[in-house]
């Protein structure tokens, strides 16, 4: 049963990685390739869609690890677990407190109504959603590497 959860995690874990690392490397390449009032449109309702989904995602897949490092606590790679669950942990908290409130602002914004430093605005976004990948592919190694 352990090596159930334990690979069905892993997936979970993974297929959030894919997702955040295609939205930081290719779907903002496609948006940023596109005229200014579609590059906005398209991260407001990418903001709307990927804000309803992913908080669900993360805190369904810090569950999924923190349920993997007490039942497998004698296992040897507790330890990866445990680090890999504090990581995902913090990409939590970056999301809250760095990335949310910028997406909160966005994914209302128009054509009409956006700010002048909407630009910025989303750049900053984007560092900081870089720096969320990285954790997150860290914590999603670490998984892997407990799976050895």
């Amino acid at each position: 049963m352990l090596n159930a959860l334990e690979i069905f995690t892993t997936v979970v874990v993974g297929v959030m990685v894919g997702v955040e690392f295609s939205v930081a490397f290719f779907v903002k390449a496609i948006l940023d390739g596109l005229p200014d009032d579609s590059a906005q449109r398209g991260r407001s309702h990418g903001g709307r869609l990927l804000g309803a989904v992913m908080p669900v995602w993360y805190f369904t897949s810090l569950a999924l690890v923190a349920v993997w490092a007490v039942a497998g606590w004698q296992d040897h790679g507790a330890g990866l677990v445990v680090t890999a669950a504090a990581l995902l942990i913090l990409s939590v908290i970056m999301s809250i407190v760095l990335l949310v409130p910028i997406n909160n602002r966005g994914k209302t914004w128009t054509v009409d109504n956006r700010p002048a430093d909407w630009k910025q605005q989303m750049n900053r976004w984007d560092r900081f959603h870089y720096v969320r990948v990285a954790v997150i592919i860290a914590a999603f190694a670490l998984l892997v590497a407990a799976l050895t």
